[in-house]
């Protein structure tokens, strides 16, 4: 074998049994690592700002941005996994079965505890919107706590269950050294896509309808104030104009997952990736992974108290004693 055909192997030490390497341009392939480890970086960044943020202040500690903290903690852990992704640019896996395996698991854990936040958030701004009277007793901070729990216990075990196979013989199914690839049943691939994907964007889906509808009929209502019966109603049944500006930024935040993660679940589901051009199937894999990285920009965008307590860490203002106790942040 030539010299030119070695430097096309992932391990050209091992000639007969190492994977070949992805022949792509250079600017292509030095483009693709600047790219995609800038967003890695501004991804792990913003989102340990958002971690810190929630955590110090106790202030943020309410049940909706709890749930923000939770999904900020993925998206923190979906930023560092972007990084392995770098590693398969040109088609070679150098960090061995076991984190292959690991990285596939966590992976698949760390989004689907992502999805199961995001039905909790449109079930938390469904109470707010929906049935505002009785928000502050039916979802208060431990109940999220709990339930942010189990969503991310239940993706843990899910996944172990259906990775089975693939965690007790890492390497398994690998056909060349320098290859990192899972197999999962049929049975298990649908079960994942139901658990994962169906049942919880048809949830979200549905609850923002109502949200939306609902959110409209007491906008109308609050403008008609045609008599005080009306007037009464609008001011002790309806959402606070905080709720809904709430709903409207994490109605974004919802959108926006939807758009990034939908059109790689969509070519899983019609059963495309096996013989879609390998360039798409991994854009769709990170523009999966990009959402991670507009959800801060859009806290960023929409919250004045994430703003605040980012001026607040970058000065090191939190290092001041009872910097956790400030009372300015969501006014």
């Amino acid at each position: 074998m030539s010299s030119f055909d070695e430097d096309e192997l992932c391990f050209p030490q091992l000639l007969n049994s190492s994977c070949r390497k992805a022949v792509l341009p250079y600017f292509e392939s030095l483009s693709t690592y600047v790219i995609l480890s800038s967003i890695c970086i501004v991804t792990v960044i913003l989102n340990i700002l958002v971690v810190i943020s929630i955590s110090h202040f106790k202030q943020l500690h309410t049940p909706t941005i709890l749930l923000l903290l939770s999904l900020a903690v993925s998206d923190c852990i979906v930023g560092l996994l972007m990084f392995f992704q770098i590693d398969l640019i040109d088609g070679c896996w150098f960090s061995g079965d076991i984190i292959c395996v690991a990285y596939m698991a966590v992976g698949s854990m760390i989004t689907s505890a992502s999805t199961g936040t995001m039905v909790l958030i449109s079930v938390d701004r469904y109470v707010a919107i929906c049935d505002p009277l009785h928000y502050s007793t039916k979802v208060t901070v431990k109940r999220i706590n709990n339930c942010v729990c189990l969503c991310w216990m239940f993706s843990v075990l899910v996944h172990c269950l259906i990775m089975k196979d693939n965690l007790e013989q890492p390497g398994r199914y690998i056909t060349c050294v320098g290859q990192c690839v899972i197999v999962t049943e049929n049975i298990n691939v649908l079960v994942d896509m139901i658990l994962s994907f169906i049942i919880p964007v048809t949830i979200i889906v549905v609850l923002y309808m109502r949200v939306f509808v609902v959110a409209v009929s007491q906008a109308r209502a609050m403008r008609s104030h045609i008599t005080s019966v009306t007037i009464k109603c609008s001011k002790t049944g309806t959402a606070k104009k905080s709720e809904m500006k709430a709903a409207i930024t994490l109605g974004v935040v919802v959108v926006v997952f939807l758009i990034c993660v939908c059109p790689f679940y969509s070519v899983v589901l019609s059963g495309q990736n096996s013989i879609l051009d390998a360039k798409f199937y991994v854009f769709f894999i990170n523009l999966f992974y990009f959402n991670s990285c507009l959800n801060p920009l859009i806290y960023a965008l929409f919250y004045p108290w994430f703003r605040k307590s980012f001026k607040l860490i970058l000065t090191f203002k939190t290092l001041c004693a009872d910097s956790c106790d400030t009372r300015k942040l969501l006014m």
